[in-house]
């Protein structure tokens, strides 16, 4: 199906709706199968969750993905592309920058200026305390997601949230990160847990077999906390 574009740059066949000043109200351009009510907003005011979106407030409302897709074909784009910012096990930022068609909106519009796309670009994460269940193991995609519908809304000035950009974690408390000494940093070099002592000995006998670390003091270590911290020491330069 071709798309054809008016020299205003709007799409032709489409109602637009229009805002007081005449820009278009790309809010309302919104199709109700888009929006549904955001359920953590009733909850945390314990409120009971309403039966449809009528007469709810943006801030109320959560918009699908499609609804978010759909703006962007209305509004016309020629790329999309998106940029990782930083990508590790537990977080993903991902940048998406929309190079937009130009339509009477713009400042040069009505100017002898050439008329050239418009850039913007927005940015967002993913990390595991920000996402649940399988999400948390697509993390770049759920990035990808949220920056995308960041970009749309804010450049059309949508004040609706994403679907894709709320905080899916249900309120789960956040990890808490390990408190980094000598003995903590032993324990992940050696890729072992508080109750795997005994195979750390294992590995101490295979350091003295090859002479890699002998200590006579070592046989009486029980526990973690009986590693005194110069040895640790030594043991890392080891490891």
């Amino acid at each position: 199906m071709t798309y054809k574009r008016n020299a205003a740059g709007l799409l032709e066949g489409v109602k637009y709706e229009y805002n007081k000043d005449g820009s278009i109200n790309w809010r309302a351009m919104i199709a109700s199968e888009h929006l549904y009510p955001n359920k953590g907003w009733f909850e945390t005011r314990n409120q009971p969750m309403p039966p449809s979106i009528e007469g709810l407030e943006d801030n109320q409302l959560l918009i699908k993905l499609s609804g978010i897709k759909e703006l962007a074909r209305l509004r016309g784009f020629r790329s999309v592309r998106y940029d990782v910012i930083k990508c590790e096990a537990d977080h993903v930022a991902t940048k998406c920058a929309i190079d937009w068609l130009p339509n009477f909106e713009d400042p040069e519009h009505h100017s002898d200026a050439r008329l050239s796309d418009i850039h913007f670009e927005d940015i967002a994460n993913a990390t595991l305390n920000n996402t649940s269940s399988f999400a948390q193991k697509f993390l770049e995609t759920i990035a990808a997601n949220r920056a995308f519908v960041r970009c749309v809304r804010n450049f059309l000035n949508v004040h609706i949230v994403g679907a894709d950009e709320i905080d899916s974690s249900g309120g789960a408390p956040l990890p808490q990160k390990k408190k980094l000494t000598p003995i903590t940093i032993l324990m992940d070099k050696t890729g072992l847990s508080d109750d795997q002592f005994s195979v750390f000995k294992d590995i101490l006998r295979g350091l003295w077999k090859g002479g890699q670390y002998k200590n006579e003091s070592a046989a009486d270590w029980e526990s973690w906390k009986d590693i005194p911290k110069k040895e640790i020491m030594k043991l890392l330069e080891v490891l």
